[in-house]
């Protein structure tokens, strides 16, 4: 099922931008577009959205007070041109907040984080939604690349790029370990050292300071290993 977008925005070259990146990614679906917040709160009480991206300064009703007039809002991403209101905004629940300028890249990190929320809030079986979890990358200039959370083994880190190396296959992606590591469920992937997150279920054998996947093993680096260890034994029936 596709996630339902709304773009709330005064500015038509800011909704024209997001609409854009939207119709890239093939699991968003806009369903509509507002240039002020009143027409968006109207649409609102008769229909259901996933995600809404928001701007801040907007006539009549600005995005902050937009927020506010919510019962049960939808999960929320902010698009200003100002940074200024991003601790006021979170204390919010704001999902993410995107200053413009917005690069594609960045707002991709603000999808992974939408799938991540909508995956660890499903109600769907624990079983169920970890094995339909999926995260998008972006593998070249073109290219996002769907990858499930259930096929990935390790997450190794080479400098400025990562190689993700899954059931399926391996893939090169700009970005940092700690970056990528945090858009993953905790209870599911343990970073064991500086260039190295592993799948937890994908183990097959540790032993000493080594953790074995696939045929491979992995050193488990020495500020992880107490850590890595306690959630591994947390981790087994």
């Amino acid at each position: 099922m596709k996630i339902k977008c709304l773009i709330i925005d005064d500015e038509p070259l800011a909704i024209n931008v997001i609409k854009n990146y939207i119709e890239q990614i093939e699991d968003l679906e806009l369903i509509n577009t507002f240039s002020n917040s009143i027409e968006g709160l109207n649409f609102l009480k008769n229909n259901t959205i996933d995600v809404i991206f928001l701007d801040i300064n907007m006539p009549v009703l600005d995005g902050i007070n937009f927020i506010k007039s919510l019962e049960n809002p939808p999960l929320l991403i902010i698009t200003s041109a100002y940074d200024q209101f991003a601790i006021e905004t979170y204390e919010l629940d704001v999902l993410d907040y995107l200053v413009k300028p917005i690069e594609f890249p960045r707002l991709m990190k603000a999808v992974n984080k939408i799938n991540k929320r909508l995956n660890n809030t499903s109600k769907l079986p624990a079983e169920n939604s970890k094995e339909n979890a999926f995260i998008f990358v972006k593998i070249d200039k073109k290219k996002m690349k769907k990858i499930f959370l259930n096929e990935i083994l390790v997450i190794e880190s080479l400098k400025d790029y990562l190689k993700i190396s899954t059931t399926s296959g391996k893939f090169i992606i700009h970005s940092t370990l700690s970056d990528f590591t945090s858009l993953l469920p905790e209870r599911d992937f343990i970073r064991i050292h500086r260039s190295y997150t592993i799948a937890i279920d994908k183990i097959d054998a540790v032993e000493g300071n080594s953790i074995e996947i696939e045929g491979l093993r992995y050193v488990i680096g020495r500020s992880y290993i107490d850590e890595v260890k306690q959630k591994i034994l947390n981790s087994s029936i």
